[in-house]
């Protein structure tokens, strides 16, 4: 482990299985870090592992506003600002991902594509604001394969997930010259955790992205200096189907 160096600010949106892989990647480098979760048991891993934890709801502007308030106050200006939230929210037990667009409810889509651009453009925006104030930095959307292309019966999950690759391309645009780097991280597999872990056992490792890879990506985009910005970059395990 590297000694800290205060002149590195990470807050994490999401603690529980990406988020706290990608804290401990950061810590270990030496970064400061601080992660937003709502449950106490997040929180207190979040603490285990030598983090600030700050309890707040990462789609409420005003709450994560306090959140990157905070994280300046107790440790430092921001240099990262990261979003590992699962930011949808079905309604009932409808199919993963919505359903056929034709089966469908409205209820469902808001659920599975407004939640997810709205918890985005958030976190883009009050962000950025964040950012500014510490004089630039980087923010990262992590994303799966739904961003890149939909799939039958996932439409109204791809349609949110299509919001937030837009919402990120203009956002790298307008604030490149402000010094804010902006990056669409695209894992297009589903990630081995205990989250996953009830409908994966079945599936060999070599097609299930590992958490401690997305990590390294997110702190490869990090250091990135100005003459030489990555604005996207897709992650695909070896087992897994590659579309270009």
């Amino acid at each position: 482990m590297t000694t800290a160096d205060t002149g590195r600010v990470a807050l994490i949106l999401g603690a529980r299985n990406l988020g706290g892989a990608i804290a401990d990647r950061l810590l270990g480098e030496g970064w400061r870090v601080a992660a937003v979760a709502r449950s106490e048991d997040t929180l207190a891993r979040v603490r285990d592992r030598g983090a600030l934890a700050l309890s707040a709801d990462a789609a409420d502007p005003e709450d994560l506003g306090r959140a990157l308030g905070r994280t300046q106050d107790e440790l430092g200006p921001l240099s990262l600002v990261v979003n590992a939230v699962s930011a949808s929210r079905p309604s009932g037990q409808g199919p993963f991902g919505g359903g056929p667009v034709a089966d469908a409810s409205l209820d469902s889509f808001r659920g599975w594509a407004t939640a997810v651009a709205e918890q985005s453009f958030t976190f883009l925006s009050v962000g950025a604001n964040a950012l500014r104030q510490s004089g630039g930095g980087t923010l990262i959307q992590v994303t799966g394969g739904s961003s890149r292309r939909a799939m039958p019966g996932r439409g109204p999950w791809a349609a949110g997930a299509f919001a937030t690759r837009a919402l990120v391309q203009a956002a790298a645009q307008e604030l490149r010259a402000e010094g804010i780097h902006v990056a669409l991280l695209v894992v297009d597999a589903t990630i081995e955790s205990p989250k996953t872990a009830p409908y994966t056992g079945d599936t060999p490792r070599e097609a299930l992205a590992d958490m401690v890879d997305v990590a390294a990506a997110v702190e490869y985009l990090a250091q990135q200096g100005p003459r030489g910005m990555t604005h996207e970059l897709v992650i695909t395990p070896a087992g897994d189907r590659w579309v270009p």
